[in-house]
């Protein structure tokens, strides 16, 4: 083509959007900025957010998922076609399911219309969950599960594309469920993968109740 001097047409590079804050609805206010509500221990503050992925057709699929702030593990996540409430639902159902959700847990996101509608509220409404939200325009408030889906991407995807939403759930239940929570290394858990840390978490809070009652009966 150099040679012959001719030049491809490329369509412009688009990046779809996962955030619409542009509604009506009454947001949440933030939490976490309440030093109190600091997770100390796994399953009291989990985050969650959309991503898109790229498929091989030129169209989009969707990852929405929900991570433990303090374990780093990925609790509940769902990848569908469509970005909407049924998405992170079904994702959030998933954490639900696995026993990751309890009272009180604050469940932190962006302003998104998703995690505003009223389907999503009364599911947290059900399992007597905390709802927080990241102060407007202010990406650093959900941090954490934006460096999870730019790690997921640059390990899984490398500049890549899904064949298809088929692919791209089957590729992500690998990743997740196989690497990231069971083998992953984090350095801020001590170069530990999010399931060996809360092992170790467990272990040391079962010895010290174990010395507690040893204590209390001398």
């Amino acid at each position: 083509m150099k040679q012959q001097g001719l030049q491809a047409i490329q369509p412009r590079r688009f990046t779809p959007r996962t955030t619409d804050s542009r509604h009506t609805a009454q947001v949440s206010p933030n939490l976490l900025l309440d030093a109190e509500n600091a997770p100390c221990q796994a399953r009291e503050v989990i985050v969650g957010d959309i991503t898109y992925l790229p498929l091989a057709c030129g169209k989009w699929g969707y990852l929405a998922s929900w991570q433990d702030k303090f374990s780093k593990r990925i609790v509940g996540w769902a990848v569908e076609e469509r970005i909407t409430d049924k998405l992170v639902i079904k994702a959030f159902a998933k954490a639900v399911e696995s026993g990751s959700i309890k009272a009180n847990t604050i469940i932190h996101t962006d302003r998104g219309s998703q995690y505003v509608s009223n389907n999503f509220r009364a599911l947290l409404a059900a399992n007597r969950c905390r709802q927080s939200m990241s102060r407007r325009a202010n990406c650093w408030d959900n941090a954490q599960a934006e460096s999870t889906f730019s790690r997921y991407k640059a390990e899984l995807l490398e500049d890549g594309v899904f064949e298809n939403v088929s692919q791209a759930r089957s590729e992500t239940f690998s990743y997740v469920e196989g690497y990231y929570n069971r083998v992953r290394r984090h350095s801020s858990l001590g170069y530990t993968s999010p399931e060996e840390f809360e092992r170790e978490i467990n272990t040391k809070m079962k010895g010290s109740s174990s010395e507690r009652v040893v204590s209390s009966k001398t």
